[in-house]
């Protein structure tokens, strides 16, 4: 009777994974009863592993490259078993095989704005998204920290878990890149670096490594963006405050142009920095000194003096060149000089 029933048993001489289609992490051999021959063969991929578990305990891995299974192949399973030198029945043991390719185009990004803390702003609420690629570095471990006894194990399963990771860890990458608030959305590669970095020892302590990770937009508040829009305005024109002024009434005529015939508050939005008539015709004197090459803040200082400036027009633009200043568009030394040639005109 024992005879016939080693005669029906089914024994696998050949082991081997060809992946069907995208997405699979591990998968386990369909034993059903089987046992491994003797001297099977063992095929190992490249972009595989393979982990051999005796009595739920991981045994041997196996890189890619084929394989004789004897004792000299499975030192760790043949001690688990306690064989004797050879061993000339077959055996029992799960086989995981593990793709260790790369996982490419995996996305991540917020749901909702998430709040950073900044020292210029103080708690700001961003947006951003991107991708990353990742892979199985130590099947032994994936195996006992995430995927076990399944038959299967995706990308899919794993992928909401790394999301996860990457929201997690976006105020500390943040803090550690040295970027500038303002200049994040300008440097999304040293941004996606840093992540990359803060990311790191939590794929390796579940095995995997992230190859590659990317952001492909930062969405700021729209009041920082108006300010980011403002400051690439001044790189343009460069730090002449003549210049400046120019910028600033050409971004305020649009605005003038649709709310024609309003109040004195529309035209102080006009003028750009809200100190009325006297002011404008101060920055249309800039504006045609700037085209000329001449000096632009003897230009204003004269252009003032022949508009008759009063002392409220004067606090009122030291008012909104200090706002400007808070907002980080102006330096202190702009400021001060502005400010030094504006108090001239008090005496």
């Amino acid at each position: 009777m024992a005879l016939m029933d080693f005669i029906k048993k089914q024994f696998i001489d050949v082991l081997q994974w060809t992946e069907e289609s995208d997405g699979t992490l591990a998968w386990r051999y369909p034993m059903e009863g089987m046992e491994i021959q003797n001297g099977a063969a063992l095929t190992v991929r490249e972009s595989q592993m393979a982990v051999f578990v005796n009595e739920g305990k991981v045994a041997d891995v196996f890189g890619p490259g084929n394989y004789k299974l004897t004792t000299q192949t499975l030192p760790v399973l043949t001690y688990l078993k306690n064989w004797d030198k050879l061993f000339e029945s077959p055996f029992k043991s799960d086989v995981y095989f593990f793709s260790t390719r790369q996982q490419l185009d995996c996305k991540w990004g917020t749901p909702q704005p998430i709040t950073i803390r900044d020292k210029d702003f103080g708690a700001v609420r961003l947006r951003a998204f991107g991708n990353f690629a990742f892979r199985i570095a130590d099947p032994k471990l994936f195996h006992t920290e995430i995927s076990g006894t399944r038959d299967t194990y995706t990308v899919a399963d794993v992928e909401g878990q790394l999301r996860g990771l990457v929201l997690q860890n976006i105020s500390n990458a943040i803090a550690s890149s040295g970027i500038a608030f303002l200049d994040l959305a300008a440097n999304q590669q040293m941004f996606a670096a840093a992540l990359a970095k803060e990311l790191e020892p939590a794929y390796t302590a579940i095995g995997l490594k992230l190859d590659g990770m990317t952001v492909q937009n930062v969405s700021l508040p729209e009041e920082l963006q108006k300010i980011l829009d403002q400051k690439i305005g001044m790189g343009m024109v460069g730090n002449d405050m003549g210049k400046f002024m120019q910028y600033q009434t050409a971004q305020a005529i649009p605005k003038f142009a649709e709310n024609s015939g309003g109040g004195s508050g529309i035209a102080g939005d006009a003028m750009g920095l809200g100190a009325g008539v006297a002011l404008g015709q101060v920055l249309a004197q800039n504006l045609q000194a700037g085209l000329s090459g001449a000096n632009p803040a003897a230009a204003a200082a004269q252009a003032a003096a022949s508009a008759g400036v009063k002392p409220d027009d004067v606090m009122g633009m030291l008012e909104k060149l200090g706002e400007l200043k808070t907002k980080g568009i102006l330096t202190d030394e702009e400021f001060s000089a502005k400010k030094a040639e504006l108090l001239k005109k008090l005496v």
